[in-house]
């Protein structure tokens, strides 16, 4: 036996290392900003983040292609599944001081690993949605001079027929995204000014086609006639709510915006309430009166709400409506390529990703390298790729990114955050120094530890007692998440693909949704963290699980290629944490370090408290960008 006790001790130094955290110190990269957001400044943000190609583009193609008039009914759900997870979103924007990425979240809270493959399937949602809304903004262009351009490309250039690919090669949205590219490396500022005036001219458009819409409006529409209000049925919404979740997922401004706030622990949650239900009801009033003003079978995917005033001889409104469109278009394109390189530089200045992409323009500060690089490859996506199928890829990266944080809010209110230290000498900002410890500072309700059985259920759950620290809740953190996607799986391809029985198609969504009841009652019956004065997402475990239900069964609504697509980037991710991020990865150097000092659960040194706010007060160089970017 004694021959393979080397091969256990590198197998367990290994998975060490997979799962190794982010210290506190080096999670906080950004300068200190002042603090003059109020939450009607985080408001204005998160609804000028989420109106863009998810207004001016899915509505068309959904009410045409998945849901008929029922696209308002996919909004309405969209924006529940947003809601629930913006919440999770919001709790981890709360207790972890850094700016708000999930790939940041993630790397302090569940390990190196995931964190990876998180930023590396954003970073893929990035690529494609940055060729989504270039298209879509070429197709606005396009038909502001009656679709000339589609026409001598079709004639003079080439066209294919090949699934999943565009019909002809867009040069216009190519260049479009090589011209934003370009202006970007020369720095942010340059490009703020244009950028305000472009998102107040875009939701200045939104009450005009309500206004106007409304007086156009005929309920023949909706009539048996013209198909009813859902020719598709309910797999229709269902198909057309996982499109319409793209539009919801700009609400990560506010998170990343939250260091600036007067009062981040108040002002973050309701902000992402209080947008998420303005833009939900822009876009169910724009849905409205899109399939009441023409048949929704008329409609022309592309550029639907320019073409629905068209189409009834309202020629002038439609260039209003497409001018407004394309600085929609414009200013969510200008935040994915602005986002972009910048995620691109986080991780590799982390060691996980090639360290060219770390180098930053010392005039401009920005990573002009990353900025032209990944600016080229979404040009060519643009080119040769189709729109419908560049949404969907969009739909499932955001759908995966908030499931995967959904359950990691339940991991974490189950683990114990580290006690309070004593205090060095105080900073002059008490503000910062609310901000800078809220890891290490919050105030303990008296109680058993979290991730114990609760006192007054172990004389009826003795056997849960049995078990060491954690492990119950971590069994049942899985089978809830196995036994969701199972049950989404049997509701969606129960009668069709999987060709069961009735009795066998009820006995095992019966089995899946007892199962996840049971997850749900084991985790309830576990002792949590409750910590004051910074927001938690209340009803815990069953909102993130309810958030991890519908965004799983949205997902799987997607159909394959997605689920291909995902695979094999997934494969190429993988081959390059292992060939080159875990060897250079920034936290492996302090490995020594680390194993001489004692760890929190949370991966933070238990260094002194003057020591953190010293390390957060001085944090590392990273670009200087005047704008918050959309993307999580």
């Amino acid at each position: 036996m004694a021959w393979r006790l080397p091969s256990t001790a590198s197998l367990a130094h290994f998975c060490r290392k997979l799962n190794r955290l982010k210290t506190l110190e080096e999670s906080t990269m950004e300068t200190s900003p002042s603090r003059g957001l109020s939450t009607l400044d985080l408001t204005l943000l998160g609804v000028a983040g989420m109106v863009g190609v998810g207004l001016y583009v899915l509505t068309g193609t959904v009410a045409r292609q998945m849901a008929g008039p029922a696209v308002l009914v996919s909004y309405t759900v969209a924006a529940v599944a947003a809601l629930l997870a913006a919440l999770c979103y919001a709790e981890f924007g709360a207790r972890i001081p850094s700016p708000g990425y999930a790939y940041l979240f993630t790397y302090v809270s569940m390990g190196e690993l995931w964190a990876f493959l998180i930023g590396w399937n954003v970073l893929l949602e990035c690529l494609i949605g940055g060729a989504a809304v270039a298209q879509a903004c070429s197709d606005y262009l396009d038909s502001m001079f009656n679709y000339q351009i589609r026409y001598l490309t079709e004639t003079h250039i080439s066209t294919w027929q090949v699934p999943f690919l565009a019909p002809y090669p867009d040069f216009l949205a190519s260049g479009i995204i090589l011209l934003v590219s370009a202006f970007l490396s020369c720095g942010a500022r340059v490009s703020s000014w244009l950028i305000h005036t472009f998102t107040v001219i875009k939701l200045c458009v939104i009450p005009f086609i309500v206004t106007m819409g409304f007086s156009l409006a005929s309920l023949e529409n909706w009539s048996t006639k013209e198909g009813g209000f859902a020719p598709f049925g309910f797999s229709g919404i269902m198909a057309g709510t996982a499109i319409c979740f793209v539009a919801f997922e700009g609400f990560s401004v506010i998170t990343a915006s939250s260091k600036k706030a007067q009062n981040p622990r108040k002002a973050v949650p309701m902000a992402i309430a209080i947008s998420l239900g303005l833009v939900a009801t822009a876009y169910i009033l724009v849905s409205t009166v899109l399939t009441l003003m023409v048949p929704w079978h008329s409609l022309d995917p592309g550029s639907a709400l320019a073409d629905a005033f068209y189409q009834r001889g309202y020629s002038w409104a439609s260039f209003i409506v497409t001018a407004g469109s394309f600085c929609g278009m414009i200013t969510a394109l200008h935040s994915i390529l602005f986002f972009l390189p910048h995620l691109v530089y986080t991780m590799a200045a982390d060691g996980l990703f090639f360290q060219v992409f770390a180098h930053v323009h010392p005039r401009t500060q920005v990573p002009v390298v990353g900025t032209l690089v990944f600016g080229v490859l979404v040009a060519l996506l643009a080119l040769v790729l189709d729109l419908y199928a560049l949404v969907q890829f969009i739909s499932f990266g955001a759908l995966l990114v908030y499931t995967f944080m959904a359950a990691s809010t339940i991991r974490l209110r189950f683990q114990k955050t580290p006690p309070p230290r004593s205090l060095g000498p105080a900073s002059p900002d008490p503000e910062a120094n609310s901000v800078s410890l809220q890891w290490v500072s919050n105030e303990h309700a008296s109680g058993p530890e979290p991730g114990q059985l609760q006192q007054a259920l172990r004389p009826y759950l003795g056997f849960l007692g049995e078990c060491s620290h954690g492990t119950a809740v971590a069994w049942a953190l899985g089978l809830l998440v196995a036994s969701a996607i199972t049950l989404s799986g049997v509701l969606i391809f129960g009668d069709s693909a999987l060709h069961l029985p009735r009795w066998g198609y009820t006995l095992l969504a019966l089995l899946s949704g007892v199962t996840f009841l049971l997850s749900l009652a084991v985790l309830a019956a576990h002792q949590q963290e409750h910590l004051q004065d910074t927001f938690q997402v209340p009803l815990v475990p069953l909102t993130p699980a309810l958030s991890n239900l519908l965004n799983i069964y949205l997902m799987l609504n997607l159909g394959y290629l997605p689920w291909l697509c995902f695979f094999i980037w997934l494969l190429i991710g993988l081959t390059t944490y292992f060939s080159y991020g875990i060897r250079h990865s920034k936290e492996s150097l302090r490995e020594p370090q680390e194993q001489a000092s004692e760890l929190t659960p949370y991966g933070i040194a238990q260094c002194s408290l003057e020591e953190t706010v010293q390390a957060v007060q001085q944090p590392a160089q990273e670009p200087d960008c005047t704008e918050q970017p959309i993307r999580p």
